[in-house]
């Protein structure tokens, strides 16, 4: 039989089943490991590596030769050192697997006089991927639901950002405002794209005030209000994270000439860089885990799926060889059945056939007669 000739080889028949069924599990598990490798990279990746739904950072910018007007003093306030401190925290409750949910508070203080100048709130519900706004789960500017919010966060990114130009939402004009991108940048070792937002002087509300801070006779006037800033983000395009911010922004009202009659705010601000450090920590967070996701992962489990498929393939193709070895073997028959040797020959059978016997009694001794 064929497992009696694999036995004479030293390979006990019981392990060739075994051996086999071995193999095929390997080629399997193998397979399936390399399969999940390559979606790791793609599917896996776009539904762990997001924006979290329970952020919580605070950033802070500072001018040390502000100017603002001053309504308790109603004077113009300068140099001053101005400060303005962005917190930003998840709702995690109101979010969902595809957007989250993040509370702005935005908190304006002037330093040198102690002294609040401007506070304002923000409800943003962003896709966790894009960072596109949608306007859902309370989504707000100054407690007004109304607001229609759209374009990118600008706080974040979409991850995988690229160099073009992005609307970015501006909660003071209520409307998104192109983003351009302005070349590359290294923060703290970081590799980044800079994005600038130029805001011309914009009409954004009307002030109504005493007639003589503005140099006019009348008693008491309404006059325009413009805004204009110049914003620069240093976003890290692998994530999406801001790293770095500036905002020269400066706030006036017009007088019927279109002359500007007063500063209410001018102040060119920076982060610092305590804040941008802060930043930098909370991207190297993000840069890990979409290192783990995408690159790390991937590719341990893509060595070890085709290590294992090779060793299920070699022992599967030894297991066909040692069948086939038994089934080839010297005394095997057509199924691998050892053969049964042929009977040997009786004397009788290979003796001269003249000293062999005739079955016709008396014709044996007869000598035959040539023919006539």
């Amino acid at each position: 039989m064929a497992a009696s000739q694999l036995a004479k080889k030293g390979q006990p028949a019981a392990k060739q089943p075994m051996r086999r069924t071995v193999g095929l599990v390997l080629i399997g598990l193998g397979t399936a490991l390399i399969v999940f490798a390559v979606l790791m990279t793609t599917y896996v990746s776009s539904r762990v590596v997001k924006f979290p739904l329970n952020q919580y950072v605070t950033a802070t910018l500072v001018d040390n030769h502000a100017s603002y007007f001053s309504p308790t003093k109603l004077t113009e306030l300068s140099p001053v050192t101005m400060q303005a401190t962005y917190t930003l925290k998840g709702n995690a409750a109101a979010g969902s697997d595809s957007t989250a949910v993040w509370n702005q508070f935005i908190y304006v203080y002037d330093q040198t006089n102690k002294a609040p100048v401007q506070t304002m709130t923000r409800t943003m519900a962003f896709d966790r991927r894009t960072a596109q706004l949608v306007n859902c789960c309370g989504s707000n500017v100054n407690g007004d639901s109304s607001v229609h919010q759209s374009g990118v966060v600008g706080y974040v990114f979409p991850i995988g950002t690229q160099k073009q130009t992005y609307q970015v939402f501006d909660a003071n004009l209520l409307k998104p405002v192109p983003f351009t991108y302005g070349g590359t940048d290294t923060v703290n070792g970081i590799q980044t794209y800079r994005f600038v937002g130029n805001v011309a002087p914009t009409q954004n509300g009307h002030q109504t005030l005493p007639g003589s801070l503005v140099g006019m006779s009348q008693s008491s006037v309404t006059l325009p209000q413009f805004y204009q800033n110049k914003v620069v983000y240093w976003i890290d395009p692998d994530t999406g994270v801001l790293l770095n911010a500036t905002q020269d922004e400066k706030v006036f009202l017009e007088n019927p000439a279109g002359q500007q009659a007063l500063v209410l705010f001018n102040a060119n601000l920076a982060m610092t860089p305590a804040s941008v450090k802060g930043l930098v920590a909370i991207d190297n967070d993000q840069r890990n885990k979409k290192f783990m996701v995408e690159t790390l992962l991937p590719l341990v489990t893509g060595i070890l799926g085709v290590i294992l498929l090779v060793v299920g393939i070699l022992l599967a193709r030894r297991w066909r060889r040692d069948v086939g070895s038994a089934r080839t073997a010297p005394g095997s028959g057509p199924r691998g059945t050892a053969e049964v040797p042929a009977p040997a020959p009786s004397p009788e059978a290979t003796a001269p056939s003249a000293k062999r016997p005739s079955m016709i009694p008396g014709l044996a001794d007869k000598p035959r007669e040539p023919n006539a």
